[in-house]
């Protein structure tokens, strides 16, 4: 063992096993990454690594979290739905995620990783942050709709297809080649995002054809 890593206080050490399994899980996912290959390239050995993360699975979940603070949104609804300039505030908020999620994927792939594995993992960490954005946003769309800015509907439902437009543009941009065929222009995608879904729950005109 190098007489370097010897030197490295607990907390420290615990950071440098997180970055080293970082980019490993996030190219070879949960199965893929062994726990020798992580010591490796943290450059101590397996029984350093088990004496801070019990489990192969703390370390996955240490990274997730990890990333997790690094990714956390800024965004926070407006607290007057009555008065609030609705699309300029999901134009916000659509813009926040494009920024952080293009500028860092990893945590989308760590994520997918476990989804497609069918990790448990998965479900720990959507059932612990997953459904916050949903839940905030919903809430101010159910402000909105009470204060009659927005058609009745159910909130998480019109909350989730929002979320969803803007998680499947990053995802065409950043995992499936788009940005190989155009520069993603955030400000104007955002815009066009929100115009475009808030266009289907404004209120219709008496008169207008449904």
């Amino acid at each position: 063992m190098p007489a370097a890593a010897r030197r490295l206080r607990a907390p420290a050490r615990r950071e440098q096993i997180v970055a080293a399994a970082t980019p490993l899980f996030a190219r070879l996912g949960f199965r893929g990454t062994t726990t020798r290959l992580v010591a490796e390239r943290a450059g101590v050995n397996e029984a350093i690594l088990f004496r801070h993360f019990a489990t192969k699975e703390d370390l996955y979940w240490a990274v997730l979290e990890a990333k997790r603070l690094t990714a956390a949104s800024t965004w926070t609804p407006p607290s007057d739905a009555a008065a609030a300039d609705i699309e300029s505030a999901l134009a916000e908020l659509a813009a926040d995620i494009l920024r952080r999620s293009t500028s860092d994927a990893t945590l989308t792939r760590l994520l997918f990783f476990c989804a497609l594995e069918r990790h448990r993992l998965s479900d720990r960490y959507f059932a612990s942050y997953g459904a916050q954005r949903v839940d905030d946003l919903s809430h101010f769309l159910r402000a909105c709709m009470r204060a009659r800015r927005l058609r009745e509907t159910d909130p998480r439902a019109a909350a989730r297809a929002f979320l969803g437009m803007v998680v499947y543009r990053f995802l065409v941009h950043e995992l499936f080649g788009g940005k190989r065929r155009e520069k993603l222009d955030i400000p104007h995608v955002s815009r066009e995002l929100a115009h475009l879904w808030l266009d289907g729950l404004r209120p219709r005109r008496r008169g207008r054809a449904a």
